[in-house]
C-alpha cells in the first residue's frame, strides 16, 4: 500500500486518478482509452503495481475499513470537507493547493479512501479470500441501472413516450410548443395566449429519469418514480405545479404587470414550496419516513398542514425542512442544515450512501432498477459508507455491498436481503 507522507503532491493527484481508473477497472466499466492510461501507470513504479495488488488483498482491505471508520469517528469535519472536494474527481490534474491536507498526519486516512473519494467502494471481492456462504446468486437477466425515459400525458388524455422519440418536435399543446432535444423536454410558447388553461402531466416510471424546461423557463429534474403537472402557459397570478417523488427545480423570475409572480410546487396537498426564482430540491416520496425540501440558493418558504392549521417555515441557502408526517398533517417540523451534496447526488448521476441504513438504500434501488425488495430475517441494523456511480449494473453495486456483512439473492426482479 502507498503510504509514504512525502509523496509529492503531483503524486498524490496520480494516485488519486489512478484510484478512479481502477474503482471502475472492478466494476468492468473502463473504456479502452483509459485502460491503457491505467497500465502505463503501473508500469511506472513497483510500487504502483504493489498498490494495486493491494486491492485484492481482503486483510488489507480490512484494516483500511477499521482505519477509515476510526478517523471518521475522530475528524468528521475534516472527513467533509475531503468527501466534498473529491466527489467528482477532475478528469485532469487540479491545482496543488486542493490536496495539500492530504499529506502528514492524513496520508494514511488519504489511503484508506481513495477509492471512496474516487466514487466507488474501496471493498471488492478478494482473489485470495473466502468466499460468501450466500453469494448473490447469478441473474438470468442483468438488471441494467436506470436511463432517461418518461411518459408525457397531454390534456386530451392521450400519452406520448418520450422514452423513444428522437430530438424535434413532439407536439402542440395549448399556445406551446413542445420540443425534445438530448433528454430534455422544453416547452416554447407558439402564437397567441389561449383563454382556457390545460395542464400536462409528465411521469417517470421507475428506472427512468427525465428533464423538462417549463413553459415559464424554469427547469426542473426528475428522479425516478416522480411526476409533475403543469399548464401550459402561465397566465395566472401564481405559478402553480404539482409534484410526487422527487424533483430539483431551477426556478426562473416571471413579472406579470411589473408584480413578481410566485412559483409554487404542491406536494400532494401535504406542503407547499413557495419561491421566486431559486434552486430547491423537493422529496416527497410516500415511502420516506420525512419529506424533504432542501434549499440551495435563495429563499423559500415551506407551508403545511399543522394540527392548529396552517404552518410556515423560511428557509436560507443550505437549510433543510424535514415534516414528519401523519396524513396529509404534520406532526414535526425540523429546519436543520442539509447535506446539499447528499440531496443533489442523484441529480449529479451518484449513489451517496454516507451513513445511510440498509432500508433507505434499498429505497433508492427500488426505485433506479426497477425493482423489488424483501427482507428474508427482518431489517439488517447495517449503515453503508461510501458513494458510487448510478450507471452500472446491479450486480455490480451489490458485489460491493456485499462486503458490510450483508448478503443478497436475485429472483427474476426481487431482490431478498440475508443477514
Amino acid at each position: 500500500m502507498i503510504n509514504d507522507p512525502d509523496i509529492p503532491d503531483d503524486e498524490w493527484l496520480a494516485l488519486l486518478r489512478a484510484a478512479k481508473l481502477a474503482a471502475y477497472e472492478k466494476l468492468d466499466q473502463l473504456p479502452a482509452a483509459e485502460r491503457e492510461e491505467l497500465e502505463k501507470w503501473l508500469e511506472q513504479k513497483a510500487q504502483h503495481h504493489d498498490w494495486r495488488a493491494s486491492l485484492n488483498n481482503g486483510e488489507d482491505l480490512a484494516a483500511l475499513q477499521k482505519e477509515y471508520a476510526n478517523f471518521k469517528a475522530a475528524a468528521a469535519e475534516a472527513l467533509e470537507s475531503f468527501h466534498q472536494q473529491r466527489l467528482q474527481l477532475p478528469e485532469t490534474a487540479g491545482p496543488v493547493s486542493r490536496i495539500s491536507f492530504l499529506r502528514r498526519s492524513w496520508t494514511r486516512y488519504a489511503a484508506a479512501v481513495l477509492l471512496l473519494a474516487a466514487g466507488a467502494w474501496y471493498f471488492w471481492p478478494a482473489e485470495n479470500t473466502t468466499p460468501a456462504a450466500t453469494p448473490v446468486a447469478k441473474e438470468t437477466q442483468q438488471v441494467m441501472p436506470g436511463q432517461d425515459g418518461a411518459v408525457l400525458t397531454l390534456a386530451d388524455g392521450s400519452t406520448i413516450l418520450l422514452d423513444s422519440v428522437g430530438n424535434g418536435i413532439v407536439g402542440h399543446q395549448g399556445g406551446a410548443e413542445l420540443s425534445v432535444k438530448d433528454g430534455q423536454l422544453a416547452y416554447k410558447k407558439a402564437g397567441q395566449t389561449v383563454a382556457e388553461e390545460t395542464f400536462n402531466t409528465l411521469a417517470t416510471p421507475r428506472g427512468r429519469q427525465f428533464r423538462i424546461v417549463l413553459p415559464d423557463g424554469t427547469a426542473a429534474w426528475l428522479n425516478a418514480a416522480s411526476s409533475i403537472r403543469f399548464p401550459t402557459q402561465f397566465t395566472q397570478d401564481v405559478r402553480r405545479v404539482e409534484i410526487t417523488g422527487e424533483v430539483y427545480f431551477e426556478a426562473a423570475s416571471m413579472k406579470k404587470e411589473g408584480k413578481a409572480v410566485p412559483f409554487v410546487v404542491n406536494a400532494g396537498n401535504r406542503f407547499e414550496v413557495t419561491v421566486m426564482g431559486t434552486h430547491f430540491n423537493v422529496n416527497a416520496y410516500p415511502d420516506e419516513p420525512s419529506l424533504n425540501t432542501t434549499l440551495l440558493e435563495g429563499k423559500v418558504a415551506v407551508t403545511m398542514n399543522g394540527r392548529g392549521g396552517k404552518q410556515q417555515v423560511i428557509l436560507k441557502p443550505g437549510d433543510q425542512a424535514s415534516l414528519t408526517m401523519r396524513g396529509d398533517v404534520v406532526e414535526k417540523v425540523q429546519v436543520r442544515p442539509g447535506d446539499t451534496a447528499k440531496v443533489m447526488a442523484w441529480k449529479n448521476g451518484v449513489f451517496d450512501f454516507e451513513d445511510a441504513r440498509i432500508d433507505e438504500v434499498m429505497r433508492q434501488l427500488k426505485r433506479w432498477y426497477d425493482i423489488d425488495v424483501k427482507y428474508e430475517s427482518g431489517v439488517p441494523d447495517i449503515e453503508f459508507v461510501g458513494k458510487m456511480t448510478r450507471d452500472i449494473p446491479l450486480s455490480g453495486l451489490l458485489i460491493a455491498l456485499e462486503k458490510s456483512n450483508v448478503h443478497f439473492r436475485l429472483e427474476g426482479r426481487t431482490l431478498i436481503v440475508m443477514p
